[in-house]
C-alpha cells in the first residue's frame, strides 16, 4: 500500500530534465487526496483517504477518430468553487450547498480533463474542442481494485439489461467471471472506507457497464446501432453495429466518472449526483408535482368488498374506485398500467371497457391525475404523444422496457423527458437505466426502475433491499413500489396477484415509505387491503416524498440501517435489517424540543408471522435515547410531530 502523508492542494512539478510532471488535488477538509500521472496515451491515479492509498494506478483515457489521443499537456488552470442548488424535486435535501477544489488540465490536442475533489469523493471528465462531429471508440475506464477489496455489484451477462437483479457480493481478486458484467453504480470497500462509483451528467453517450479486469474492472460499452429492427411488441434488436460506442458533437462535455469516499452513512447522504448534474433546463416548475401513487398492476387490480358491486379489472369502474382511494387518502395520482390499450403498438387506441376521457375528467374533479402506460418503442414511433396526452388530460407517463444501454436509448430518455416537459408531463421510467442526472435537468422525471423491487415477488428479499440506500438510491431516485399488507417470511412466500404478497415484516414494508427515495411512490397493493389495515394507511398517507433533511441515525452496509428525515416540521424515522434481528439504540438530540412519536415495531412473533406489528404512542424529546428491535427481515417506522 502506497502511503500519502501529506495532503495539500497543490500541483508539483518533479525536478529534472526528464521528470514527468504530477498534480494533486485534495478536498476542501483534506480527508481525500488524488495523484495524478500523466502518460503518453492517458492518465493514471491514485486515490488516497484519510492519508492511506484506497486505490492506485487506475487509468483515464479516449479514443476518438480511430487513434488515442496524446497527452500533451499544455496548461493547467485551479480554482475554488461552491455549489449550491435547491433542487426542484428535493430527494434528500431542500438546500445542496459544497464546496470543492477543481484542476483543469488543458490537453494540446483539443482536449481538456477536469478534476474535482468534494468532501464526500472525487470526480473527472473529459472535454473535447474537435471540430465537426467525432466517433468515440472507447473511452478508458479501469479501477485499479485490491484483490481483497470486498464488492457489491449487481451483475449481468450482456449488455442489455433491465437492472433488475439480485446483489452479489465477492471479493475483486475472485470476480473472475470472464462474460459477466457489473451494472452501475458499484460499490467497494477498502480499508478504511466505502467507494462507489457511478457516472453523471450523462447525456448522448452509452452507459458504462464494468467487466473483470487483471487488476479489478474496465469499462464496457454497447456498440453503436446504424440500424435495428423491432424485435416482439416492445424490444429492438441491432441489425449493424457500428466499431465505435458514440457519435457526437466533437465539442462537448463527456459524462463525469465520479466516486463517492467515506464511510457507511457517507454513501446514504451523498449528493455527488446533483453536484455533478447540468442545471435544470425547465423554466416554469410550478407544474411539476412528485407524489404518492396507487398503482393497479401488483395486486392484479382486484379489489373486493361491500362496497364493491362491479366486477373488477381493466375497465371504468375499477379505476373510478382507485382514484375514489387516491382522493380519500391524499394520494396525488393513479397508474393505468398495461392493458388498458387495445396492443401496445397503438398507444391512442383504448379498449372499449375503459373510458379514458371519463376517468381523467372524474380524477380531476377529486383532484387526483392519471399516469398512463405505454412502452417505449410506441413513444419513439409515435412523436404526436406527448401533444395528444396532454391534450387528453394525462399527468404523465409510466415509459417501459427500454432495457438498453447504448447511445441511442440514452438520446430517446432525453429527448423523452425535454418532449413531455414541454407539455407539462410528469415520467416514470420502468425498465429501465439507473439515474446519472437527468432528473436534474429535467424535474419532471420523478423516478426510474432499475431496481430489483417488490413487483419480483420472492425474488425481492430484505437481505437485497438494504443495500439499496447505500447503492441504488444512493444515486437517484427509484421505484420499488412498497406497501404490501400481506407479508412473509421468506420460507412461507408462495403467492402472486390476486393475493399478492411481499417478503419482510409489515414493520419493513412502512419503513420504505420512508427510506426509498423517489417521486412517484407508488402503494403497491389494493385499496381494499389498505382500508382492511387502517392505522398502516393512515402512517403511509402522511409521509411525504420530497423531504428538507436526511441523517442516519445507525448503519452497516448490508446489514441494517435507521434514519431520520425532516419534512418542514416533522420528522420521520425508519429502521431495517436484513435476515439477522437487531436491537439498535439511536439518540433523537436532532429534536427541537418535546414531540409525540407514533411508531409501528416488530411484534413478537413477527420473525415468524411477518404481519405481526404493534403500534405505540409515546413522548419523545432531544435526550431520549431510542431501542428500537428489529426481526428477522424487519424494520420500524414512525413519525414525530
Amino acid at each position: 500500500m502506497k502511503r500519502i502523508t501529506t495532503i495539500i492542494l497543490a500541483f508539483i512539478c518533479c525536478v529534472g530534465l526528464h521528470a514527468q510532471k504530477v498534480f494533486q488535488l485534495a478536498s476542501p477538509d483534506g480527508k481525500i487526496a488524488v495523484t495524478i500521472h500523466p502518460e503518453a496515451n492517458g492518465l493514471t491515479y491514485d486515490v488516497a483517504y484519510l492519508q492511506q492509498a484506497i486505490m492506485t494506478g487506475s487509468k483515464a483515457g479516449l479514443n476518438v477518430n480511430g487513434k488515442t489521443l496524446p497527452v500533451r499537456i499544455a496548461g493547467q488552470k485551479k480554482k475554488t468553487g461552491h455549489f449550491s442548488l435547491k433542487p426542484v424535486v428535493a430527494f434528500k435535501f431542500s438546500q445542496i450547498e459544497k464546496d470543492y477544489n477543481e484542476l483543469t488540465l488543458n490537453m494540446k490536442d483539443g482536449y481538456s480533463v477536469v478534476w474535482r475533489a468534494y468532501n464526500e469523493g472525487i470526480a473527472y471528465r473529459y472535454e473535447t474542442r474537435l471540430k465537426g462531429q467525432m466517433q468515440v471508440d472507447y473511452e478508458t475506464v479501469d479501477l485499479n481494485i485490491p484483490d481483497h477489496y470486498l464488492l457489491h455489484i449487481q451483475e449481468d451477462d450482456i449488455l442489455t439489461s433491465a437492472f433488475e437483479r439480485p446483489y452479489v457480493h465477492v471479493k475483486s481478486g475472485e470476480w473472475t467471471k470472464e462474460k459477466a458484467v457489473a451494472c452501475l453504480p458499484v460499490l467497494y470497500q477498502a480499508d478504511n472506507c466505502y467507494v462507489l462509483f457511478s457516472e453523471a451528467d450523462h447525456a448522448d453517450y452509452p452507459r458504462i457497464f464494468m467487466r473483470h479486469a487483471a487488476n479489478g474492472m474496465k469499462a464496457d460499452y454497447a456498440k453503436y446501432r446504424i440500424k435495428e429492427r423491432k424485435q416482439g411488441d416492445r424490444y429492438t434488436a441491432p441489425v449493424e453495429e457500428g466499431n465505435y460506442i458514440a457519435l457526437t458533437n466533437g465539442t462537448r462535455k463527456l459524462p463525469w466518472r465520479y466516486m463517492v469516499i467515506g464511510d457507511d452513512a457517507a454513501l446514504v447522504t451523498n449528493t455527488m449526483v446533483a453536484n455533478l448534474s447540468s442545471p435544470c433546463e425547465i423554466e416554469d416548475t410550478s407544474w411539476i408535482r412528485p407524489g404518492k401513487v396507487s398503482w393497479d398492476w401488483w395486486n392484479g387490480k382486484a379489489v373486493w368488498g361491500p362496497d364493491v358491486d362491479f366486477e373488477c379489472g381493466i375497465n371504468t369502474d375499477t379505476y373510478k374506485y382507485y382514484i375514489d382511494f387516491a382522493a380519500k387518502n391524499g394520494l396525488e395520482s393513479i397508474i393505468l398500467d398495461e392493458g388498458w390499450n387495445v396492443d401496445v403498438d397503438h398507444p391512442f387506441d383504448v379498449i372499449p371497457a375503459v373510458d379514458i376521457h371519463e376517468l381523467i375528467r372524474y380524477g380531476k374533479s377529486k383532484g387526483v391525475g392519471l399516469i398512463l402506460w405505454v412502452t417505449w418503442y410506441a413513444v419513439h414511433t409515435h412523436p404526436e404523444i406527448f401533444k395528444t396526452y396532454s391534450e387528453w388530460g394525462a399527468q404523465g407517463m409510466k415509459i417501459d422496457f427500454m432495457e438498453r444501454t447504448d447511445q441511442g436509448i440514452s438520446n430517446f430518455y432525453e429527448n423523452t423527458v425535454k418532449e413531455a416537459a414541454k407539455y407539462h408531463l410528469l415520467v416514470d421510467f420502468h425498465g429501465a437505466y439507473t439515474p446519472a442526472g437527468l432528473e436534474y435537468r429535467y424535474p419532471n422525471l420523478m423516478a426510474y426502475e432499475g431496481v430489483l423491487g417488490m413487483e419480483q415477488g420472492g425474488r425481492c428479499k430484505p437481505e437485497n433491499t438494504i443495500y439499496l440506500p447505500f447503492i441504488r438510491n444512493a444515486v437517484g431516485p427509484m421505484d420499488y413500489t412498497p406497501g404490501a399488507m400481506l407479508s412473509t417470511q421468506p420460507e412461507h412466500y408462495g403467492t402472486g396477484s390476486p393475493n399478492a404478497m411481499s417478503v419482510g415484516t409489515r414493520a419493513f414494508q412502512l419503513a420504505l415509505f420512508v427510506t426509498s427515495e423517489t417521486g412517484t411512490q407508488m402503494l403497491a397493493d389494493t385499496p381494499t387491503q389498505y382500508y382492511k389495515n387502517p392505522d398502516c394507511t393512515e402512517f403511509i398517507r402522511e409521509v411525504p416524498v420530497i423531504w428538507d433533511e436526511t441523517r442516519v441515525l445507525a448503519a452497516k452496509v448490508g446489514e441494517y440501517i435507521v434514519m431520520a428525515k425532516r419534512h418542514g416540521d416533522q420528522w420521520f424515522l425508519a429502521g431495517e435489517t436484513n435476515n439477522t434481528p437487531r436491537e439498535l439504540t439511536v439518540c433523537l438530540d436532532f429534536l427541537n424540543g418535546p414531540r409525540t412519536m407514533t411508531a409501528f415495531e416488530d411484534g413478537p412473533n413477527a420473525k415468524y408471522q411477518a404481519m405481526d406489528y404493534r403500534r405505540s404512542v409515546k413522548q419523545v424529546d432531544p435526550n431520549t435515547k431510542l431501542t428500537i428491535k428489529m426481526a428477522r427481515n424487519g424494520g420500524f417506522a414512525a413519525v414525530v410531530k
